[in-house]
């Protein structure tokens, strides 16, 4: 288990909700764990000080000081072992690109949003007869088993062959030798795939659909995830989000734009 601390300055807005439970508890205690993976570039990773950096890293520490919290502590570990580990008292909450699936609501509770990953269609550099969704259809797409992005293309693209793999990076390659056609993906996952590969593939199109991440904690931690609501929509609202938004992944993301267009998606009724 990695433990990093980051102390935190007291002199952010404080939240004003009741001081009830493990809001009490942590505020009392000066402390909060935060799980993350440490490998998730740009959203959590080690920096060059070997200290946890990232977008959502930067959120958990500003979230931290707007609730009174001195000291953030930051717990790495895996993707597959954040709702367990939550509930198993590892952690007091994730902040890691973690997307509030109705099945992971049945166990945890999920705090506003604070972040967004869109999905698009990769292509081998020089395919031209694949420009956008409706290309696909027919065409051999490869998506990562058990994923988002895999459950999207299934529902979204029925007539394309999808190809289910167990890691991303075998996709990017086998799209770099011509053995699928396409790829979806997320926007951030994707780049990085293809700039690990360096097998010459490209993204095409714009954003497909959108997948929101939020903070998780227990279930029944009613101030603690009223107090966690209300800094988050205070940080859309003050720009602190677009902020650190641009500041680590990049001036031409607007965090709170995107977030807005996954809100509305997932409010449209499923025909």
């Amino acid at each position: 288990m990695m433990m990093i601390a980051t102390i935190i300055s007291l002199d952010g807005l404080k939240a004003t909700h009741a001081d009830d439970g493990r809001l009490a508890e942590l505020r009392a205690s000066g402390t909060m764990r935060v799980g993350v993976t440490l490998t998730s570039a740009p959203w959590t990773y080690l920096g060059s000080d070997n200290k946890a950096a990232g977008y959502d890293v930067e959120i958990a520490k500003e979230v931290g000081q707007r609730l009174g919290i001195a000291n953030v502590v930051f717990i790495g570990d895996s993707f597959k072992n954040f709702i367990e580990g939550l509930r198993a008292n590892k952690y007091d909450a994730v902040f890691n690109d973690l997307p509030p699936t109705p099945e992971r609501a049945k166990l945890v509770d999920f705090a506003e949003a604070y972040g967004v990953e869109d999905f698009r269609i990769f292509v081998k550099t020089g395919n031209t007869s694949i420009k956008g969704l409706d290309d696909l259809k027919g065409r051999t797409v490869g998506v990562t088993t058990g994923t988002t992005n895999e459950s999207w293309a299934r529902a979204n693209i029925p007539q394309a062959k999808i190809a289910g793999y167990e890691n991303g990076s075998f996709i990017f390659q086998d799209l770099g030798f011509g053995r699928v056609e396409a790829t979806i993906i997320s926007h951030f996952g994707g780049l990085r795939y293809a700039q690990a590969t360096n097998l010459g593939v490209i993204e095409i199109g714009g954003p497909l659909t959108y997948q929101l991440s939020a903070p998780a904690i227990r279930k029944g931690e009613t101030a603690l995830k009223a107090a966690i609501d209300k800094a988050i929509l205070e940080m859309i609202a003050d720009g602190t989000i677009d902020r650190l938004g641009e500041k680590i992944i990049g001036h031409d993301y607007k965090m709170s734009e995107a977030i807005a267009k996954a809100k509305a998606e997932q409010s449209v009724p499923k025909p």
